[in-house]
This record gives C-alpha cells, structure tokens and sequence, in this order.
C-alpha cells in the first residue's frame, strides 16, 4: 500500500475491501495476502451471571437449616490435560460414595448429558431420593442449572446451590476425595485414553475403602445401607475385597 496516505479508510480495511471483491486488483497483486492465514474468531464463552440468583452458598445454608435431613450432593471437575477428557464427579455427603463420569469436553452440554441419563436410568423416584440437592462452584461447565433442576416435562428434580468465589472448603468433602483420585490419576495425566470402565474400577477401589470416620466401613458399605444393593450396580461400581484395593497408578496400566 504505497500510497497510503492518501486513503481514508486503515490498511486492514483495504485488505477485507479486497477479499470482498470490491476492488479490480486481484489478490496475487498484494503477497501480503497470499502469506497471511485467515485469523480464527476465538468464541467468547458467556455464563449467565443470573444463574447464582437464589442459589448462593447463603441460599444453600438457609435451605439446609430448614431442611437438615435432606442428602446433599457435592459436584465438581477433574481435569486432565486442558484439552482433553475430563472428569464430573459427584460425592454424596451423607454417605461418602463417590461418583465419576468420563466426558469428551468440559462443557455444560456434557454435565447435563450425565443428570440425563442418570435420570433416564434410575426413573424420577430414585432419583430424586439420590440427588435432591447440588452444591457445586462456580466453573463455567456448571452455569446453566436450571435444565439440571427440571426435567423435560420441567418438574423439579433437583435443586443446584453454588459455594462463594474462591472458597472449596464450602465442598470439602469432594475435595478430599479427590485426593484418592490423584492417587490413581496423578495430576498432569492424559484422560484420552480412558474409558468409562476403568473410571469405574477405580470408583469400585476407592469406594471400597474402609474409614475411621466411617465407623471402619466403607462408602460403598454404607451407601448400600442407606440406599439398598440395587442402585450401585446399575453404575457398575462392586465391593472389593480390602487386600485387593489398589489406590495407585498401576490400578489402570494398560
């Protein structure tokens, strides 16, 4: 552009005039052109800011004091690589049971996806009875609850909580558990070559495990107790036997 400076309008705009067609000099008369790849447009991600409205932390204290004997599931993320699979867990804080499903992308689509078809497998009274209330963070992946709450008929299912900015303590239990799945999926490893049956396996080793807290039974033990032997089946989680639990990386060497 040799002459510049006689032009109104910026260099940039000349080069889309031109890939417009708006010009009669054709593209090979500017290298520039020719050297330069199109620029991807990088998607912005939203999150509905209103999602939080009535589903705070303080909503969720309130609604626990009125309600102390309803379950409350904690929910949240284990990342493998940035670009990878991802994991959802979810920790049922009245009995310390684990749960964990593999997905492709750490979307919100793909958390729906899983309460979908968990509903789809249990029908609503189980499901109902098994995750009545969700507190989770404050992840993108998480900020469209209102599909999660309501089922396609739009009745309630479910109610979602969110913890305060920053603050994991306010879900400490699934915190601490996932620190049993670092023992077996250290921080760093690739989830791309996993598949759900070897998240199950480790479920089984690690919901198998007994604990003081537990009065020296395991979650699954007690989930059992609580629930009955019917439920945990279905998601192909089984009892091992306490000198066969494997809590390390060689549980999934393939």
């Amino acid at each position: 552009m040799s002459n510049a400076d006689e032009l109104m309008v910026s260099e940039k705009t000349v080069y889309n005039y031109l890939n417009a067609g708006l010009f009669d000099a054709d593209k090979m008369d500017c290298p520039r052109i020719i050297r330069m790849r199109p620029r991807r447009s990088t998607p912005k991600l939203k999150i509905d800011r209103h999602c939080y409205e009535g589903r705070t932390y303080e909503d969720f204290m309130r609604f626990i004091a009125d309600n102390p004997d309803v379950p409350v599931v904690q929910m949240d993320s284990v990342i493998g690589n940035k670009s990878g699979k991802v994991l959802l867990t979810m920790f049922s804080r009245n009995t310390n049971l684990l749960l964990a499903f593999l997905r492709d992308h750490n979307t919100a689509r793909s958390v729906l996806d899983v309460f979908n078809d968990l509903y789809a497998m249990f029908g609503r009274e189980t499901y109902c009875r098994l995750f009545p209330v969700i507190l989770t963070d404050r992840g993108s992946e998480f900020s469209n609850p209102v599909p999660i709450e309501q089922d396609e008929n739009d009745e309630l299912r479910s109610l979602v909580f969110y913890c305060n900015p920053s603050a994991p303590y306010q879900k400490g239990g699934i915190e601490v558990a996932h620190e049993l799945v670092r023992r077996v999926l250290p921080k760093g490893k690739s989830f791309d070559d996993l598949q759900q049956e070897d998240i199950d396996l480790m479920l089984s080793h690690i919901n198998s495990y007994k604990r003081g807290k537990l009065n020296s039974r395991s979650a699954y033990q007690l989930f059992n107790f609580i629930y009955g032997d019917d439920i945990l089946p279905k998601l192909n989680i089984r009892e091992i036997e306490a000198n066969d639990i494997v809590l390390s990386p060689k549980l999934l060497k393939k």
